[in-house]
């Protein structure tokens, strides 16, 4: 493996990938775990966390050498969480601001509910549906967070510049979002023409965000600043907080999380370069 990392480090970021990514269409499609009563696509992630302290193991690396430090854990915490929430404040005032401009009364709700592409919500308000949401999201965004931007940033950036690892790992991060589209189409959810335009939408948002993660990741030198942004946006952003209208919930929630995703990027962005230029000084 330490021959592969030196030598043909995309080839071994695509063959760990190809296995995550076989266990995640796997659970959507024939486990279907998020039906039953955990109501959560959980196995593959728990998988994902297992076989990157394999690699690890074999790659005689430790969890802080990717990102995982315990100095600044609380601090880069609360970084991402503030990032997360300033920036959906901010989508989330621009789409009530629509709603009143278009003479619809709209008002936001706190309940949990499973993110889904057609629209179709379950509300929940009891208090263990609440920590069972953040339990299992720390898992998910521990698995892609150490697996995207920890691991495969370190392998990558042995050979290439951190920019080009960075995009590649943002890349495979996107291509990871397309098994839900995909089920949707098979689910007979959702067209052909849908499903591809979905796909190609996933691949750029989550590419976006992944883009703008491996950038904290950068900045901070460590994974706490982008796994908090990226829980707030998996928690509160998608399931915790909705906006509901006259005609449903949650409507724009696509163009919701767009706007912030956008947002954020552009924030991350400028403040990646200005340490670039002070570093440079």
């Amino acid at each position: 493996m330490e021959k592969n990392i030196t030598c043909k480090p995309v080839n071994l970021c695509l063959a760990i990938f190809t296995l995550c990514l076989s266990v995640r269409f796997a659970e959507y499609f024939l486990i279907e775990t998020d039906k039953t009563a955990i109501g959560e696509n959980l196995l593959h992630k728990a998988v994902g966390i297992i076989l990157l302290a394999l690699v690890l193991k074999r790659m005689h690396v430790t969890w802080s050498d990717i990102g995982f430090q315990r100095d600044g854990f609380v601090s880069g915490i609360l970084k991402g969480l503030l990032l997360g929430s300033a920036c959906f404040a901010v989508s989330y005032g621009l789409e009530l601001a629509v709603f009143i401009l278009q003479g619809q009364p709209a008002h936001l709700e706190i309940y949990i509910s499973s993110f889904s592409l057609t629209g179709s919500q379950v509300k929940h308000t009891g208090f263990i549906f609440f920590v069972l949401c953040v339990f299992f999201n720390v898992i998910n965004v521990w698995m892609e967070e150490g697996i995207f931007r920890g691991l495969f940033i370190k392998i990558l950036s042995g050979t290439k510049p951190f920019m080009q690892a960075n995009f590649i790992a943002a890349f495979l991060f996107g291509v990871w979002h397309i098994v839900m589209p995909v089920r949707s189409y098979m689910k007979g959810e959702m067209s052909f023409a849908a499903m591809v335009l979905m796909g190609c939408g996933y691949i750029v948002l989550a590419g976006i965000m992944g883009i703008k993660w491996g950038l904290l990741y950068r900045i901070t030198g460590n994974l706490w600043a982008g796994l908090g942004d990226h829980l707030f946006n998996n928690t509160i952003a998608t399931n915790m907080l909705h906006v509901i209208s006259l005609t449903g919930a949650d409507e724009w929630q696509i163009v919701r999380i767009m706007a912030a995703q956008i947002i954020s990027f552009a924030f991350v962005l400028v403040l990646y370069h200005c340490r670039n230029r002070a570093g440079n000084r």
